[in-house]
């Protein structure tokens, strides 16, 4: 009589528990479920608004999930009985040993955030890390960024590493300026030399007028007057234009009837005579 006085009274005590466990389960089930739609959701309209920087939108979408995450984990503790004030203490001290454990990563987090606030580098941008690689920005994460390069091979970089090193971004400017030094044969007509290459600055489409291009005398070698055909062009076009200029600027001093620089080297005869 006891053992079953005993049950019954602890029913109410088990069916309270059963509906609390009930409610946990379905409230992680849909709280994770919301989370990750929110987060796909702000993803979404991240990318298709043009005003909004594609490299922030990963490091946003991970920030709204975990944040709804963490709130619903606290609502299924509160719904135990669970004081949350005493949560937060422990997970505060708990997150100084992490912090203090995980340096590196912190760096990592807070290099990621002000790359996201000053944005050197930016999705869809060339741009090369000094020491470190050359590649298109593919995505700037929390603790590392994605970059490939331009044979097409994918590599990560630690946040630190390229905030803590100099950053030269290829892609940012509309413009850039090429230098193509070219050889002239000492003893050719070095004035037609360049105003066969004037002309041919001026007559290229993607070539800009202005700044204007120029064409001069940089140096001297030992068989071979260097000529420095310098142009701007859109970056865009950059890299055409100077595979192009590379190859017609030859082209046309030869058609001019200038020679092609050879390196000549003067040997002398010694004549030993005997006594």
């Amino acid at each position: 009589m006891e053992t079953q006085a005993a049950i019954v009274a602890s029913l109410p005590w088990l069916e309270t528990m059963a509906v609390n466990l009930l409610f946990a389960v379905l409230t992680l089930i849909i709280g994770w479920w919301f989370s990750n739609f929110v987060g796909n959701w702000i993803r979404k309209i991240a990318q298709r608004s043009p005003h909004i920087d594609f490299t922030i939108v990963p490091m946003a979408q991970a920030v709204v999930t975990w944040t709804i995450r963490i709130f619903v984990v606290i609502a299924v503790l509160a719904r135990f009985g669970v004081q949350t004030a005493s949560i937060i203490a422990v997970l505060g001290a708990a997150g100084l040993a992490v912090g203090l454990a995980l340096q590196s990563t912190l760096q990592n987090i807070a290099s990621g955030i002000m790359l996201l606030l000053l944005r050197p580098i930016r999705a869809g941008e060339f741009v090369s890390i000094v020491g470190k690689g050359d590649g298109t920005v593919l995505e700037v994460g929390l603790f590392m960024s994605q970059f490939q390069q331009a044979d097409g091979v994918k590599f990560c970089l630690p946040n630190n590493l390229i905030w803590g090193n100099p950053i030269i971004n290829y892609s940012r400017n509309e413009t850039r300026r090429m230098d193509i030094p070219l050889g002239v044969r000492y003893g050719d007509d070095l004035d037609k030399a360049i105003e066969v290459l004037k002309q041919l600055l001026n007559e290229h489409p993607l070539v800009l007028k202005d700044p204007a291009p120029m064409v001069f005398v940089s140096d001297y070698k030992e068989s071979t007057v260097v000529v420095n055909v310098r142009a701007w062009a859109n970056t865009a076009d950059f890299w055409d234009v100077r595979f192009e200029l590379n190859r017609v600027a030859l082209q046309k001093l030869q058609a001019a009837g200038l020679s092609t620089p050879i390196p000549v080297r003067e040997v002398l005869s010694l004549e030993k005579n005997d006594a």
